[in-house]
């Protein structure tokens, strides 16, 4: 079985946001900050003053792979795919598999939105993304 997330005090709202379909990120009240996955405090200025806010879900390619050999055996039956490095307009960035028949089209600056991949028994929710026109 692939994995699926662990939600632990910092990300607890993420992965409820998740659930429902919504990519959250946060925001440093004390310096502005974004911050590209949930924590308890701002690595820039150490600030607990963390406010989440709700993505549009859009962005595009920074860098990608395609992985053709599985890390695991919960991952053998979908080599090849594309690992990726998405920057979302929010200003945060995000590492992903691209989902969808093109995927393995996928190149450097394609824009993309982000879809939900339900996991495990609880059918628990990780974005992904999908390669949009």
């Amino acid at each position: 079985m692939k994995p699926i997330p662990a939600a632990n005090a910092d990300t607890q709202a993420y992965w409820e946001a998740a659930a429902k379909e919504r990519l959250l990120y946060q925001v440093c009240g004390g310096c502005s900050h974004t911050l590209s996955y949930p924590r308890g405090v701002c690595p820039r200025c150490h600030s607990g003053d963390l406010a989440w806010r709700e993505s549009s879900g859009r962005g595009r390619i920074v860098t990608f792979s395609i992985v053709h050999r599985a890390p695991t055996p919960a991952f053998k039956a979908d080599v090849p795919y594309v690992l990726a490095l998405v920057d979302f307009d929010e200003g945060f960035r995000l590492m992903m598999n691209v989902l969808g028949d093109d995927a393995l089209d996928t190149k450097i600056g394609d824009p993309v939105e982000v879809i939900f991949e339900a996991r495990g028994e609880a059918q628990d929710k990780l974005p992904q993304a999908r390669r949009t026109k």
